[in-house]
């Protein structure tokens, strides 16, 4: 990108005071200092700089809800069949509802512009750390694996919604994969293959780095074993599991996530609902951590503050909950006479007053059941071991379990993928990588169909980017 036409870049964050006296705390802090590229001195200062990578994840478009929505977070739900708009809503993202994003929408260039300020961060933190390989090379490994781990996926994040084919080997446009620091940069979009293959090596490369660190990532002074903050091999593998299946490298798939699901047990039924809360780490494998003050989850969809709901559950899905699914009172809620997402009401501590502020469950164990048991169901012959892997979840959850096979248990996964990850960032890209339609049937007079053909499937590159950066391609239709 060309930031320097793009937007203003002014500084890096990197976290002060405290921080430059103990950096153990500092994924628990927001960073209030500012820094520029040739300013790094010490491997410390990437390390703080790693830091400042994290917090932008929380300080932009992408989960957060700040600058134009939560785009990672509640988009995919609102753009697909999940929820109708209710007589409250005020437009939060309702440019994803009606798939009429134009490459001058602020929504999408804020997700856009987000994503790459993620991946500057992870870039500002490479450059240069290979000095100190020679005399602290754990160290190293441990910094530049969370560097190289977060880039892959936010390049992966921007894949899924500005590629229109998934296919390992596609050989239409990718995303321009920025490896570098360099603000003047005007990269091109390589192919699907190739963005691909970039993802691939840097997750590997992080796995590697990861597993070999001078200290545990999670075990902090600041963050305790039993929290999931930082991203350390088995958050690498759960990132693996999840490109895989996208690139339908169902072997690779079936091998990441069952390293994902070897290492983190299920949650029990009576710990279910403590997830939503922060009171339980338990199925956990990277929970971004958020506080007091920074902006509610999925308020796009329901603001609990405020009990307005913009978005209400279409009866679809709250029907596929059965009574003793511990789901169903986990996600939803009844207020003043209607069905609203709970998912995200408030931590433990701030039930009696909840803000929506929660931790961002990026990866969960259940998800690697599900990616695991569709791999296998789509392999062909290994029914019983996916029809296993979902009867395992379902039954957990107090579902019933079921004795499907063929294309009845390929939609039974994908109809349980509907019902765990609702309001996980999901939902769109689901039906993108396999029924590629969308019908909607609830209050919905007009956009209900989204074609196979449609060029919406896939969001149009900002204009401020096509503007700025004369290699950069259009998608189709825009």
């Amino acid at each position: 990108m060309n930031m320097k036409k793009t937007i203003l870049y002014t500084a890096l964050f990197i976290a002060a005071g405290a921080l430059f006296t103990s950096c153990k705390k500092s994924v628990e802090l927001d960073p209030t200092h500012t820094i520029g590229g040739d300013e790094l001195t010490s491997i410390d200062d990437h390390d703080r700089i790693m830091t400042g990578a994290y917090a932008a994840m929380r300080n932009n478009a992408l989960y957060a809800g700040v600058n134009g929505g939560s785009v990672w977070l509640s988009g995919p739900d609102i753009a697909a069949d999940n929820f109708y708009g209710g007589s409250q809503n005020l437009g939060n993202l309702n440019t994803l509802f009606r798939w009429n994003y134009t490459a001058d929408n602020t929504v999408t260039e804020a997700a856009w512009q987000g994503a790459y300020q993620v991946i500057r961060q992870t870039n500002l933190v490479t450059r240069g750390i290979d000095k100190y390989r020679a005399t602290e090379p754990t160290k190293v490994n441990r910094i530049e694996g969370q560097a190289r781990a977060l880039r892959a996926f936010m390049h992966f994040e921007l894949l899924r919604w500005w590629a229109n084919d998934y296919d390992r080997n596609a050989t239409s446009l990718g995303i321009p994969y920025v490896e570098v620091f360099d603000i003047e940069q005007m990269p091109a979009r390589g192919t699907v293959k190739q963005t691909y293959d970039k993802i691939e090596a840097d997750l590997k490369s992080a796995k590697t780095m990861l597993s070999n660190t001078d200290r545990s990532i999670q075990s902090t002074s600041a963050v305790t074993a039993t929290n999931r903050a930082y991203i350390d091999s088995l958050v690498v593998n759960a990132m693996l599991a999840r490109v895989y299946i996208y690139a339908n490298q169902l072997d690779s798939a079936i091998k990441y996530s069952t390293l994902a699901i070897n290492a983190r047990p299920l949650a029990t039924a009576a710990q279910f609902p403590q997830i939503w809360e922060d009171a339980t780490s338990a199925e956990l494998i990277w929970s971004f951590k958020m506080f007091a003050g920074n902006a509610a989850l999925g308020r796009e969809i329901y603001d609990v503050s405020a009990d307005r709901a913009s978005w209400l559950p279409v009866t679809a899905l709250t029907s596929l909950y059965s009574g003793s699914d511990v789901r169903g009172p986990a996600y939803f809620r009844v207020r003043t006479g209607r069905t609203v997402l709970g998912k995200y009401w408030a931590k433990s501590t701030a039930a009696g007053n909840p803000d929506g502020v929660v931790d961002i469950k990026l990866f969960r164990t259940a998800e690697m059941y599900l990616i695991r048991a569709e791999a296998y169901a789509r392999k062909g012959g290994l029914d019983v071991p996916a029809l296993a892997d979902l009867n395992a979840l379902r039954a957990i959850r107090g579902a019933a379990v079921g004795a499907e096979t063929g294309t009845a248990l390929q939609t039974a996964i994908q109809t349980e993928r509907r019902k765990e990850l609702v309001a996980e960032g999901h939902r769109f890209f689901d039906i993108k990588r396999t029924a590629r339609v969308i019908n909607r049937t609830q209050n919905c007079a007009t956009f209900c169909t989204l074609a196979s053909t449609n060029r919406a499937w896939a969001f149009p590159i900002p204009q401020s980017e096509i503007l700025a950066n004369d290699n950069i391609d259009q998608n189709p239709g825009y």
